[in-house]
């Protein structure tokens, strides 16, 4: 199949759910492109980007002027340009906007001209807004399955802001919809997505790059805690520096190491500071998946309090979770969203409600006391992600689902 990726930013270090499936469905032999709004330039990449030259199958939106009066001369410019090309699609882009549809801009006639030139499958759109761009090709003629995976952020926050019916176009014309817990598939049937055209689909992890590794809880010297994830309010990090530092005053050794980068960054450093833990907690910034991964190698314990930001932002079922899970460290989280369909709390992991320092410090100190506990945890943790989150079988999984969605529009 030849299938067309869009997504907001590419290659994100934060993203590499959005990686795994498209380089396994490189490795299963399909045609896949990616087409993104922006490259976030970040100072560390993932070998798999090299490996598979992603960046030479992916374009990019250009930056559209501020100036409106530009922005309508460049567009009637490169409608010109390119009708001899496919007039059709352009035909119906110009009736669009003659009808003045809603919301239509020039970033969406330069993604247009992108698809005039070869067809697509499938256009596989991560996160609901670019779903509408799926859908808006749709509608200009492009004739692929439009299928919409769904995170989190376009649940939860994005519907606040913009309005419960943001979806009403997308639901309509979409072909499929895919959110990547129970949680967000209640939530998306609550908005009007049509249950025939709903599935669960999952995110997940390349389980042969994270060795299982028995950790068990150091009697002397420090335990290790580790948090990955941007620096942002959903992931919690302050409540885990308050945490360590209730575990410290009541005379706990601990090393607490943050990675990954964000606009919280000088917030949560000042935190640290004000609980005088400059020499237990440090700041990575960006890492990239080697890096990632040792530090899994390293860690006694992976701790990671998501919440709900004060805009409304959650959760989808972390990845990083799955990580740690996979490479035999034992978790403490929250009971956030998807979360609890990933770690089971005393079974497969520790949850703690969101927001509660003690509670979290609680289920912390009792890892820490307890490591032959932390261990069965750690080895039942193990054996869900290999059952329910193995890339390989998701992607195969996901391949299927093409298929048999191809013949039914046939």
């Amino acid at each position: 199949m030849k299938i067309a990726v869009i997504t907001t930013f590419f290659p994100s270090l934060s993203e590499t759910f959005v990686l795994n499936q498209i380089t396994g469905l490189l490795e299963l032999g399909h045609d896949v492109r990616v087409f993104a709004w922006q490259d976030p330039a970040e100072s560390a990449i993932h070998a798999d980007v090299a490996k598979y030259d992603l960046l030479g199958r992916t374009r990019y939106i250009p930056e559209a002027p501020r100036n409106k009066s530009l922005c309508l001369i460049k567009a009637l410019w490169l409608i010109v340009a390119n009708f001899h090309k496919r007039p059709g699609p352009l035909l119906r882009f110009v009736m669009m906007f003659v009808r003045r549809r809603k919301g239509l801009s020039l970033n969406h006639l330069h993604f247009l001209l992108n698809f005039i030139e070869e067809d697509f499958d499938v256009i596989h759109c991560h996160y609901g807004p670019n779903g509408l761009i799926g859908v808006f090709l749709k509608d200009a003629g492009i004739a692929a399955r439009v299928c919409t995976v769904f995170h989190g952020f376009d649940i939860s926050c994005y519907p606040l802001a913009r309005g419960r019916d943001v979806y009403s176009d997308l639901f309509k014309k979409g072909d499929l919809f895919m959110p990547v817990s129970e949680h967000w598939r209640k939530e998306l049937l609550d908005m009007g997505c049509p249950p025939e055209k709903t599935i669960v689909h999952r995110m997940g992890i390349a389980l042969n790059t994270f060795e299982y590794r028995r950790h068990r809880i150091p009697s002397d010297g420090p335990a290790r805690l580790l948090t990955v994830g941007r620096l942002v309010q959903k992931k919690g990090h302050r409540y885990a520096i308050e945490a360590v530092a209730s575990l410290a005053v009541g005379g706990r050794d601990i090393e607490y190491t943050i990675a990954g980068d964000g606009p919280l960054r000088g917030d949560l450093e000042q935190l640290v500071e004000t609980h005088s833990l400059r020499d237990r907690v440090r700041f990575l910034g960006a890492v990239d998946q080697e890096q990632v991964r040792r530090l899994y190698q390293e860690s006694d314990v992976f701790v990671l309090p998501s919440v709900r930001a004060d805009d409304g932002d959650m959760e989808g079922v972390p990845v990083v979770l799955m990580e740690a899970m996979a490479s035999g460290v034992p978790v403490v989280s929250t009971r956030h969203t998807g979360i609890e369909e990933l770690v089971t709390d005393g079974v497969s992991g520790l949850l703690s409600p969101e927001k509660d320092v003690a509670a979290l410090a609680e289920k912390l100190r009792y890892l820490l006391d307890h490591p032959h506990a932390a261990e069965a945890l750690a080895r039942a943790a193990r054996h869900r992600v290999e059952g329910e989150f193995n890339i390989d079988n998701l992607n195969k999984r996901l391949e299927t689902i093409y298929r048999n969605l191809m013949r039914s529009m046939s």
